[in-house]
């Protein structure tokens, strides 16, 4: 099968495109707006929020080594991202908005790069998947090996729907966090920007703080819920932690 040339070209661009902005080559000009500093600011809070979240899930993650003597810690951080996944897609959201509402400043701004324009509600839809299945989990107990639904004779609990959606996220996170980390670094704590300083500078630190707040409240609340699961006897995960799923009884 013989592929067009326009084709071919189209794609080698949309995949140059991200390396180069994955790189930090490519940094976007955003547009400097007066007090919140519309895109340039926006991008700066979007960076602060992406950086948290990822020491966040790269915690979460870490507690997967052994989730039976973590499996109180899995609790609390998986509390403690849903406000930071919250605000991010509010950020990025809100610039998708005004980009497709006519904004000038966000239209001058631009879209991210197609692949990243692709994968991004693939990131939202999956990381919201992973928690809330998570989330449910809590209450759940061990009714969470309770088959929901049967497929092709696969019997499919709650549990194996959240590690379904932890790969599926796993995947796509995965590819955006190789995207946006530089990216992301540059923007905040390497203060890389174009066209100056930034205002809204107190604005945004709020918006972190009061995030970081609402996730500590979260995180609290969500790890005191009444659960059956329990540190050292976790039903259903084999002796290392490993989150295999065993038969009942």
């Amino acid at each position: 099968m013989n592929v067009p040339p326009a084709v071919t070209s189209g794609v080698g661009r949309a995949v140059g495109d991200v390396i180069a902005s994955a790189a930090g080559a490519e940094l976007r000009h955003d547009p400097i707006e007066p007090r919140t500093g519309g895109p340039a600011g926006n991008a700066k809070l979007t960076g602060w929020l992406g950086l948290l979240l990822l020491a966040g899930f790269l915690a979460e993650c870490f507690t997967l080594l052994s989730l039976q003597a973590m499996l109180s810690a899995h609790i609390l951080i998986g509390g403690v991202l849903i406000p930071l996944v919250v605000a991010k897609t509010g950020t990025t959201g809100w610039r998708i908005a005004r980009y497709y509402a006519g904004a000038a400043a966000y239209r001058a701004a631009g879209p991210p790069p197609l692949l990243l324009r692709i994968l991004g509600p693939l990131v939202v839809l999956t990381g919201l998947a992973v928690l809330g299945t998570g989330l449910a989990l809590v209450p759940l107990g061990d009714a969470s090996y309770d088959a929901i639904v049967t497929i092709a004779g696969q019997r499919i609990d709650a549990l194996t729907l959240h590690k379904i959606c932890f790969v599926l996220w796993l995947v796509a996170t995965g590819a955006h966090v190789l995207a946006r980390t530089v990216p992301a670094f540059q923007l905040t704590v390497g203060g890389s920007g174009r066209g100056g300083r930034v205002p809204g500078r107190t604005a945004r630190a709020a918006v972190v703080a009061v995030t970081l707040a609402l996730s500590i409240g979260t995180g609290i609340v969500v790890s005191g819920l009444p659960t059956s699961w329990d540190n050292g006897s976790l039903h259903g995960f084999d002796g290392r932690g490993e989150g295999i799923a065993q038969p009942r009884g």
